[in-house]
C-alpha cells in the first residue's frame, strides 16, 4: 500500500548565506526525513556534469555483455551486477532486484583501480572528475552536519572521510532499471530495488525528470511514499535537486539522532501512488554516490551535546534492522550488508 507523496524539504547549500542557520536546516531535515533535497543551482555540481554523467551511465550498459561480464563485481564491492544479481531485500524477495548497476570504488591519480569496460576506458577521467565533485558536496555537507549538530571538533565528520587518511568503501554508482515490458516482473510481488537502508555516511542521488519508482517508508512503518524527482518550486531549475539521504553510520555517529530512512524501488502501477508526470515506460537511469569515512572508522557516538541526551528513536530502530549498532568500524558495518545482499556472490567465493 502507498501513502501520500513523499513532503522533503528543499534547501539550498549553494550560497553565502548564513551557514549555521543553513546547517541547523539540514540536521533538522535529517533527523524528521533521513531524506533532503539539495537544490541543484549549479555551483556545487554543473547541470552538464550531471547530463554527462548520465551519458557515460547509457554508455556503460550498452558495453558488449562481454566487457561488462569480465569486470563482474568482486567483494570490494566494485564492478558490474548483473540483472537480479543483487537482492537487497532478501527476507522478502521472491527473486533479485531487477536492476543492472556497475559500481566504481575510489580513483587513483585520476585512474580507475579496477577493471573497466574497454566502451567507456576513452571517459575514464570524466569519470573520475564526476567522482570528484560528488565527493567536494559530501565533505561540504558533513562539515554543515557537524556544525548544526555542535559536534567538538564541528569539522570531525568532515576528518573522518579525509582520503589521505586512508581507505574506504566510497562508490560511485550507475544504475539502470528497465521498463516492466522489458521483464517477466510481477508488479506486485517484485522490485526494482528491494527495501534498505544505505550502507555509508550518506548518499547523493541523481534522477532524471519523468522516471518513476522511488519510494521511502513512512514513520508509520508501514505505508510507502513517492519521492518525486522534481519537488514543487524546482521544476525551473538547471538540474533535478540532488536527493541527500543518510545512511546507517551517521545513524550509528547519532545515537540514531540522524534517520537513516528505508527506501526501495518499485514498478509503479494499478493501485500504488504515482507521481504525476513520472512513468516506467521507458528505462530508468539513476546515479547514487556512496560516501563512506575511512575504512578503519570506529561507530561510536560522536562528542555532540544533542547526541549524548538523544535515548535513541525505538521506531526508527523498529523500522530499520541496522540502526542500533551491530559493528565496531565503518568496514565491519560494509560488509556485513554486502553479504546480505549478495549472497551468490559470496557464496561462490567460498
Amino acid at each position: 500500500m502507498a501513502n501520500k507523496i513523499a513532503k522533503i524539504p528543499v534547501i539550498d547549500i549553494s550560497g553565502e548565506g548564513d551557514q549555521e542557520q543553513i546547517a541547523r536546516d539540514l540536521v533538522e531535515a535529517a533527523i524528521e526525513h533521513g531524506f533532503i533535497y539539495i537544490k541543484n543551482t549549479g555551483k556545487d555540481i554543473p547541470a552538464e556534469a550531471v547530463d554527462g554523467a548520465f551519458n557515460l551511465g547509457r554508455t556503460i550498459f550498452k558495453a558488449p555483455l562481454s566487457e561488462k561480464q569480465a569486470c563482474t563485481i568482486q567483494k570490494n564491492n566494485r564492478g558490474w551486477s548483473a540483472m537480479q544479481y543483487e537482492t537487497l531485500d532478501p527476507s522478502t524477495q521472491r527473486v533479485g532486484d531487477f536492476k543492472e548497476a556497475f559500481n566504481f570504488g575510489e580513483f587513483i591519480h585520476g585512474k580507475a583501480d579496477q577493471p573497466i569496460p574497454a566502451t567507456i576506458a576513452p571517459y575514464e577521467s570524466q569519470i573520475n572528475d564526476f567522482g570528484e565533485l560528488c565527493y567536494k558536496l559530501c565533505l561540504k555537507i558533513n562539515t554543515l552536519l557537524g556544525i548544526g549538530l555542535q559536534v567538538s571538533p564541528p569539522d570531525f565528520f568532515t576528518n573522518a572521510h579525509l582520503r589521505e587518511k586512508g581507505a574506504s568503501g566510497t562508490i560511485l554508482r550507475f544504475l539502470r532499471y528497465p521498463p516492466h515490458t522489458e521483464t517477466d516482473a510481477d508488479r506486485e510481488a517484485d522490485v526494482r530495488a528491494g527495501a534498505h537502508s544505505d550502507y555509508g555516511s550518506m548518499t547523493l542521488l541523481f534522477r532524471l525528470k519523468g522516471q518513476a519508482g522511488l519510494e521511502i517508508l513512512s514513520q508509520d512503518g508501514k505505508t510507502w511514499a513517492p519521492v518525486p524527482v522534481v519537488p514543487p518550486g524546482t521544476e525551473n531549475d538547471p538540474s533535478p535537486p540532488i536527493l541527500l539521504n543518510i545512511g546507517d553510520l551517521l545513524s550509528y555517529w547519532t545515537n540514531g539522532l540522524l534517520r537513516s530512512t528505508v527506501h526501495r524501488v518499485v514498478f509503479p502501477g494499478p493501485g500504488k501512488t504515482s507521481v504525476e508526470g513520472e512513468t516506467d515506460s521507458e528505462p530508468r537511469y539513476s546515479i547514487a554516490f556512496f560516501c563512506h569515512p575511512v575504512a578503519t572508522t570506529p561507530l561510536e557516538p560522536v562528542p555532540s551535546e544533542r547526541v549524548r541526551i538523544h535515548k535513541g528513536d525505538a521506531q526508527a530502530k523498529q523500522e530499520n534492522p541496522y540502526a542500533e549498532k551491530k559493528v565496531l568500524t565503518a568496514d565491519e558495518h560494509l560488509q556485513m550488508r554486502l553479504k546480505a545482499s549478495y549472497l551468490q556472490l559470496y557464496k561462490d567465493k567460498e
